[in-house]
């Protein structure tokens, strides 16, 4: 289909990006979720905003204690950076099961995790990872815990004059062992169901699904189960028989809702074992 008019600017700093949000204005840096949806007028906004030539969006660092990685980073990007290899190294593997090579190379973090498709990667991994979402608006900057970011089915904490420019995530103690598996789609290679588990080396343990709800989610039935305990088969195990029997189940053609809570303790329990 053909798109509705649109005008169409091209931001050099988050300022100005800012600025031309007013009015309708809708945020372009990939476009793999937002162009889309224009064709097809699910998504009709007056105006586009090109961000990829920001070059505070972009990067990967350490700061003050922190992983930083720049909202127009692409998952080509974070998937052979060294520093995420040997810090996040799911971050990495999880960059390298997103789409195809087209995808991986045009596709950002940031807008992924803004778009927040319920079946969305990072959405995972984010939350796993304890990482904190920075926005920057009109009335300057703020950060959000990924656990308060993703409000519904493809909403955010984003407000409207907000454009995402980092996530930071807390630097894992040496011997963190995390690990991201998924169940995906063939064609598009979406998640029908993702699972990012992050354990320290104490034993405190994360775990976070995708695909499974409208909503990304921690599960913290199975956490309560396995943290500051042995990874054995009767652990893994009975957090596997809790996973997921707390959220509300997507049932769509792709997978019915008994079929996804089912996925969603066989790879809980691949996650664990990987970790163990």
């Amino acid at each position: 289909m053909i798109p509705v008019a649109f005008d169409y600017q091209k931001a050099t700093t988050v300022d100005e990006a800012i600025s031309a949000l007013s009015g309708g204005g809708k945020l372009l840096a990939g476009g793999h979720s937002l162009l889309p949806a224009i064709k097809l007028r699910l998504n009709q906004p007056e105006k586009l905003i090109n961000i990829t030539g920001i070059s505070e969006l972009k990067g990967i660092k350490e700061e003050d204690g922190e992983i930083v990685i720049g909202a127009a980073t692409t998952h080509a990007e974070i998937m052979n950076n060294s520093l995420i290899k040997s810090k996040l190294s799911f971050f990495s593997k999880g960059a390298a099961m997103i789409g195809d090579v087209q995808v991986r190379n045009y596709g950002t973090i940031g807008g992924s995790l803004a778009h927040a498709d319920p079946a969305s990667d990072w959405t995972a991994m984010v939350l796993a990872a304890d990482a904190a979402i920075e926005a920057q608006g009109n009335g300057g900057k703020r950060r959000i815990k990924a656990t308060d970011f993703f409000t519904g089915l493809f909403s955010t904490a984003l407000q409207d004059d907000e454009i995402l420019t980092a996530i930071r995530i807390p630097e894992p103690p040496a011997g963190t062992k995390t690990v991201y598996v998924k169940f995906f789609q063939p064609a598009s290679r979406f998640a029908i169901v993702g699972c990012a588990v992050f354990r320290t080396p104490d034993g405190k343990t994360n775990i976070a699904f995708t695909g499974v709800s409208s909503t990304p989610f921690r599960d913290t039935a199975a956490e309560n189960i396995v943290s500051g305990k042995t990874l054995d088969e009767a652990t893994i195990n009975a957090a596997s028989n809790v996973a997921a029997e707390e959220a509300d189940i997507l049932s769509d053609h792709y997978a019915s809702e008994e079929y996804r809570k089912h996925l969603a303790k066989v790879y809980l329990k691949r996650a664990l074992k990987a970790i163990a």
